[in-house]
């Protein structure tokens, strides 16, 4: 702005208004047919994460971190076929982690398998996993918190902490 245009014609001072500038794109404007932000802003996280960790897994398909994730999210996402099948990935890429065999027995609990439920868990148990409080409390578990295999398995080694 020209330093003329800061005095009116009698003199007086204004104050300089800044320029009006475009309105960034918002859930309130529409974005262009088929642009890529419109897309994106139509997406809620999770699509975008399921997307965005699957591509990563396909070119780091034993990245921990990004297995986990996937699973969780495709859980979430109501595909309990496929996150037990991640899950299953996670195992064989980290066999020692006791958190990817506890959620494993978690997948294997919420598709009613209780016998492999059993078994993961108590693998997870024998590498270490001893959160007792969570696992007696983990919705996840639900279908096999009843079954005295599961009990005896929280006695026995709620004992050895």
């Amino acid at each position: 702005m020209p330093l003329s245009s800061l005095h009116t014609p009698r003199g007086d001072r204004q104050v300089p208004q800044p320029d009006k500038r475009p309105v960034p794109p918002s859930s309130e404007n529409s974005h262009p047919p088929g642009s890529v932000l419109g897309f994106l802003a139509d997406r809620n996280q999770l699509d975008f994460e399921l997307e965005f960790f699957g591509k990563l897994l396909v070119v780091l398909p034993n990245y921990a971190e990004a297995l986990r994730a996937q699973a969780c999210n495709l859980t979430a996402k109501g595909r309990l076929q496929e996150g037990l099948a991640v899950d299953k990935q996670l195992v064989m890429a980290r066999p020692a982690d006791p958190t990817a065999h506890y959620n494993l027995a978690c997948r294997y609990a919420l598709l009613k398998q209780s016998d492999m439920a059993i078994v993961a868990l108590r693998k997870a148990v024998e590498l270490g996993y001893r959160d007792f409080r969570f696992m007696e409390k983990d919705r996840d578990l639900d279908s096999i918190r009843k079954d005295p295999r599961f009990r005896q398995l929280v006695r026995e080694y709620r004992s050895k902490k």
